[in-house]
């Protein structure tokens, strides 16, 4: 990996890492906005408090150097999902938020998708050393 690839990778990280565990005083705290979006997609309280659970153990391995591909991949799973609701129940924009969340899930899958790429000889199923 060059500087630059790892530069990009930290940046990357931390965006993603930021986005995620922002989000989690509204999941935990069973925000208005958080509520209505889970009940939406008929997964409330459980998928609210499920995700969150994801969201966080994402956000932390997100910044640890080795783990950082695993908390990618799980934050990728976790914002498709996000993003497929977006366009198919919820809309893109939710409870007159601009667009806001949609705009926040594609960053998050962006930047993970990214630091995979990047990171990708830590994986250890793909055995790129």
């Amino acid at each position: 990996m060059t500087k630059l690839q790892n530069r990009i990778a930290w940046a990357a990280q931390i965006l993603a890492a930021v986005i995620l565990l922002q989000t989690l005083f509204f999941k935990f705290t069973a925000s208005e906005e958080s509520v209505y979006i889970f009940t939406q997609v008929g997964a409330e309280p459980l998928g609210r408090i499920g995700s969150g659970i994801v969201e966080l153990i994402a956000g932390v391995l997100l910044l640890i150097p080795r783990l950082a591909w695993a908390g990618a991949l799980l934050a990728l799973g976790v914002m498709a999902g996000a993003i497929l609701s977006h366009l198919t129940v919820l809309g893109i924009e939710v409870l007159g938020d601009g667009g806001q969340l949609f705009a926040y899930a594609l960053i998050t899958f962006v930047c993970c998708a990214t630091v995979l790429v990047i990171r990708r000889r830590d994986v250890p199923l793909l055995n790129l050393r």
